[in-house]
């Protein structure tokens, strides 16, 4: 849908450049101030070509009577003029000596803002053509065999940290999928959990602080404003609106673990009031150093 919308902001900013260009154009030409009939440019031929071949109507040239007058006024002879054959004279191009400051600008701007868009209308297509990368957060991670990530997660404390898809990844307990299949039933991180882990993005639903895990508690602890989300990442406490939202987990047939963190893909948290684990505090809050009993 994105594409689509870039397609369509090139093609309008292309038309506002043309219909731009049509105004300064029309402006231009009504600004001319007219062109030379046929007979006057006849004429001026008729009268260029008696003065180069000599045949020009009886009486004193401009050239003779300003020599007349030099003589009358100094007493001495002005030295004749070069006998050479005089330059066939061409006219110059009217586009060359018909162009304003004003046109030159205007033409010129014009002509920089259909290089900007063409650059730009290239540079989407390129960019709708050229295949995204799949690795790194924002596409699908993969993050190992599910053997191996249960070992990481048991050595790392209940918690493990992926900083390359910035999320935790947490073990699901299978007592817990009855509930599970009732309050995540048609969402894309059931199959993870059916498997038995959970991937959790990290940033707070509340103002998007990153979450750390308490080794004390074993609950997510946000340190910016107190909110309270319990080993699976459902809301205990504080003020965030939902709790830690997820990605969408696949196990292939050979164990291997896939996340998609793509930002289409991110699992909104599960309402306030889910608690399909049933855990408590097992230990000292780290934020508010509390024990819930």
């Amino acid at each position: 849908m994105t594409a689509f919308v870039v397609i369509a902001i090139v093609v309008l900013v292309v038309l506002a450049a043309l219909l731009m260009f049509s105004a300064l154009r029309r402006r231009e030409m009504g600004n001319a101030t007219g062109s030379l009939n046929r007979e006057t440019l006849k004429r001026d031929r008729s009268r260029r070509k008696a003065e180069v071949t000599g045949e020009a109507t009886p009486g004193l040239k401009g050239r003779e009577i300003e020599r007349a007058a030099v003589i009358e006024r100094t007493g001495n002879a002005v030295a004749p003029a070069s006998s050479t054959e005089p330059t066939v004279w061409v006219p110059p191009d009217p586009e060359t000596y018909g162009v304003t400051r004003r046109q030159f600008l205007n033409r010129s701007i014009v002509g920089l803002m259909g290089l900007s868009v063409g650059a730009f209308a290239a540079a989407s297509f390129v960019a709708f053509l050229w295949p995204t990368a799949s690795g790194g957060f924002g596409g699908l991670i993969r993050v190992g065999k599910l053997s191996d990530i249960e070992g990481d997660i048991a050595k790392a404390g209940g918690f493990l940290y992926v900083a390359e898809g910035r999320m935790w990844i947490v073990p699901y307990p299978p007592s817990a999928l009855p509930k599970a299949r009732i309050a995540y039933k048609g969402l894309a991180c059931l199959p993870g959990m059916e498997k038995g882990i959970v991937a959790l993005y990290q940033k707070c639903p509340h103002l998007g602080c990153r979450v750390p895990s308490c080794a004390t508690s074993k609950w997510f602890e946000c340190p910016c404003h107190g909110s309270q989300y319990n080993h699976v990442g459902e809301k205990k406490g504080g003020p965030a609106p939902r709790g830690m939202d997820r990605f969408p987990v696949a196990v292939g047939p050979d164990g291997s673990v896939t996340v998609d963190t793509s930002g289409s893909k991110i699992i909104l948290g599960p309402p306030i009031g889910t608690n399909t684990t049933g855990q408590e505090a097992e230990g000292p809050h780290c934020v508010t150093g509390a024990h819930k009993a």
